[in-house]
């Protein structure tokens, strides 16, 4: 996407990963609408609430002009707080959202380079997330080497082995 360009998170950023958790809840054509307040359910919470903690680490797609298009954002868990798309303690979870008016124009594409790029400089050997298996983001994440793990409830945990950068 020209134009675009990616930065770290920051703290300012925060209420937008909280309404980028909202736009990444997966709703099928028809469905109702879920509830604004559910990102606060402590199942959905725990990827966002206190950002900033060690091992957190993501980015804010903005445009020319600053706007924010979309963010990535990787953090670990446990087994006493396990997301989605968990794993296990090693490998953080992955969760991803762009606003509406940009889908499409490749900035999922460059949050998702831009993720994995850092992951590997971070030295961490494999990177999960959650999506539903109808969710057309999926056809995106296994382009970059996602590959099936199991499910959680309706969704798909995929994971991504990442080879170092040499």
């Amino acid at each position: 996407m020209t134009g675009c360009q990616l930065r770290p998170i920051e703290t300012e950023d925060i209420p937008f990963l909280w309404e980028m958790l909202y736009a990444s809840l997966f709703m099928k054509e028809g469905d109702e609408l879920l509830e604004p307040d559910i990102i606060h359910s402590p199942e959905l919470s725990k990827y966002v609430e206190g950002w900033g903690r060690e091992g957190d680490f993501g980015f804010i797609a903005v445009d020319g002009q600053g706007s924010r298009l979309g963010a990535v954002t990787l953090r670990f868990y446990s087994d006493h707080n396990a997301g989605y798309g968990y794993v296990n303690a090693a490998t953080p979870e992955l969760g991803m959202a762009v606003i509406e008016e940009a889908r499409g124009r490749g900035v999922g594409t460059l949050l998702i380079q831009a993720a994995l790029e850092e992951a590997r400089k971070r030295g961490i050997e494999a990177v999960s997330l959650s999506v539903d298996p109808d969710n057309a983001a999926i056809r995106l994440y296994r382009r970059f080497g996602f590959e099936e793990r199991g499910m959680c409830g309706t969704s798909v945990t995929l994971l991504c082995p990442l080879r170092p950068t040499p």
